[in-house]
């Protein structure tokens, strides 16, 4: 959405509840675009620990670097 300045001014509560929302909101000053109005979460966004998860994964035979090095030797 596209708003200019004057009319932000006079709406930035319902402006900030869509944003909140989700949406992005532009504002134009003197027919240029000046600012973005965008969900404060973007720039929080991280990955979910998966730290729990990779608790539960079983591996069979021995560790890996083990196996390299096993690997290794067996070629010299």
């Amino acid at each position: 959405m596209e708003i200019n300045a004057r009319e932000a001014r006079s709406r930035i509560s319902s402006l900030l509840d869509r944003a909140q929302k989700g949406e992005e909101i532009i504002i134009i000053r003197r027919g240029q675009r000046v600012a973005r109005l965008v969900p404060a979460y973007e720039t929080q966004k991280r990955l979910p620990d998966l730290s729990s998860f990779r608790g539960t994964i079983r591996m069979k035979g021995g560790a890996l670097s083990e196996t390299v090095v096993q690997a290794r030797d067996e070629e010299r």
